[in-house]
C-alpha cells in the first residue's frame, strides 16, 4: 500500500515511520502545516522534518509558504471548533495530493499525539476519504509517543513546546504569563 503520510513535525514522524515500515508500507511524507504560529516556529519545525527526511531516506514534498492567512481565514468564527477545522484543512489538502499522485491511503503523524482529539481526527478524516475516494489510514500510535519523542531527542530534532497554532500557544504558556504577572507585582 502506497501511504501519503501527512507530518505535523519532526518529533512525532519518528515512531509512526518505523510502525509503517514495519507493517510494509510504501511511505511518503507530506509537510502541510498552514497553522503554525509563529514563523519561526514554521521553519523550525520545516526545517526539522527535512533533517529527518533525508537521514530516513523518506521521500517527502513540502508547503513552505508561510500559510497564517489560509489558516486564520479557514477558522475564523470556529473557536470551539477550530481544532476540526484545523483537521480538515490540514487533511483535505493531504487526501486531494494523495489522489493526485496515485496514492492508495493517507494518514497523519498526529495520531502519536495524546493531546490530539483522535475521535475528531477520525471523523474528519472517514468524510474526507469517502469525498475523495483515498482510503483513509487509521493508527492509535499513542503508545509510541514517548518512543518518538526519545528518538528526536536522540537525533537533535527541534522538539516545539505546543501544537502549533496561536490559540495552542497561548494555551501553552497563559498560565505562565501570569505567574511571571504576579511575581513582578511582588
Amino acid at each position: 500500500m502506497r501511504l501519503l503520510l501527512h507530518i505535523c513535525c519532526a518529533p512525532c514522524l519518528c515512531r509512526p515511520l518505523e510502525l509503517c515500515r514495519e507493517e510494509g508500507l510504501q511511505v511518503e511524507g507530506l509537510f502541510y502545516n498552514p497553522n503554525i504560529h509563529l514563523f519561526l516556529e514554521f521553519s523550525r519545525r520545516l526545517k526539522a522534518v527535512k533533517l529527518l527526511a533525508e537521514r530516513e531516506r523518506l521521500p517527502l514534498a513540502t508547503e513552505e509558504t508561510y500559510g497564517l492567512e489560509r489558516f486564520l481565514s479557514d477558522v475564523r468564527g470556529a473557536w470551539p471548533g477550530r481544532c476540526r477545522a484545523c483537521y480538515r484543512l490540514r487533511l483535505e489538502r493531504t487526501a486531494q495530493e494523495a489522489k493526485e499522485r496515485g496514492f492508495t491511503a493517507f494518514s497523519t503523524t498526529m495520531l502519536v499525539s495524546p493531546t490530539q482529539d483522535h475521535a475528531a481526527l477520525r471523523e474528519v478524516a472517514e468524510e474526507i476519504a469517502a469525498r475523495t475516494g483515498i482510503d483513509w489510514l487509521y493508527r492509535d500510535w499513542r503508545p509510541a509517543y514517548q518512543q518518538s519523542l526519545a528518538r528526536a531527542r536522540q537525533l537533535s530534532l527541534y522538539r516545539q513546546q505546543y501544537c502549533g497554532c496561536l490559540w495552542s500557544e497561548y494555551e501553552r504558556y497563559r498560565d505562565s504569563g501570569e505567574r511571571a504577572r504576579r511575581s513582578t507585582e511582588q
